[in-house]
């Protein structure tokens, strides 16, 4: 068994102009189906289908599970949230989420209280973005679990120490030399400041929308792990499906 979890942060309030106006857009605006196109839903049936069904996606690394493979609709419905602002997707997006997680940790699943840990982002994306969509997804997932039952929280755990340069194009080995280093555990999340009461005692697990080669789960499960808050599994959407698989 780990040892009691530090206290972390709260998710953070996301309000901004650029995520609020949005959200509005999102709701007022009619919007074609992000995953095939269909017209006038953000979501068709057949696409919400294909995501809640989905067959779990092989990960490189033993102890990650994804979701579904980043292919069709899938990696579709992710584009739409991460880079187009469609939050609304992040609701079915984190319940397939959720599923990731229960099927990482097994029957370990509602044995201890959870918290799920999202991948950082940059905050020059998230300025860009005008949100957080790793955080949003953990949100999102960590809701879907505790209506099945879970006791299951999310929150920022991880920070970048250093700057790295886009992983577009590098292969498995120069992405765990970019990433070598990269994230460090937040000071206020070892510190235990009163402030961050209530998450003490949860197991963590690493979420992200999508894993390629597993350097950036890997990176992250170290600095947990040199913070002595060992991650119990990982979790994603999606996973890069390569032929060997």
């Amino acid at each position: 068994m780990p040892p009691p979890l530090s206290p972390a942060p709260p998710p953070s309030a996301q309000g901004s102009f650029g995520h609020a106006l949005a959200g509005l857009l999102d709701v007022l605006l009619p919007a074609d189906c992000a995953g095939c196109g269909s017209e006038r839903t953000q979501l068709c049936p057949a696409c919400r289908h294909v995501l809640a069904t989905a067959r779990p996606a092989p990960t490189p690394l033993p102890w990650a599970h994804a979701a579904a493979p980043y292919t069709g609709p899938v990696r579709q419905l992710l584009l739409a949230h991460k880079e187009r602002g469609a939050l609304r997707l992040a609701g079915p997006l984190g319940e397939a989420l959720g599923r990731a997680v229960r099927s990482a940790l097994g029957a370990r699943a509602g044995a201890a209280p959870l918290l799920l840990v999202p991948m950082p982002s940059a905050r020059s994306a998230v300025r860009a973005r005008g949100h957080d969509p790793t955080l949003r997804l953990a949100g999102a997932a960590a809701r879907s679990l505790r209506r099945a039952g879970l006791d299951v929280r999310a929150a920022p755990l991880l920070r970048h120490a250093r700057p790295v340069v886009d992983q577009t194009g590098l292969n498995a080995a120069e992405r765990r030399r970019n990433l070598h280093g990269a994230l460090t555990v937040l000071p206020r999340a070892r510190t235990g400041r009163a402030g961050l009461a209530g998450l003490a005692g949860r197991h963590p697990v690493l979420v992200d929308d999508l894993v390629t080669t597993g350097a950036s789960l890997a990176e992250a499960a170290r600095a947990l792990a040199d913070a002595g808050l060992p991650a119990r599994a990982g979790a994603t959407v999606a996973a890069t499906v390569h032929p060997a698989h």
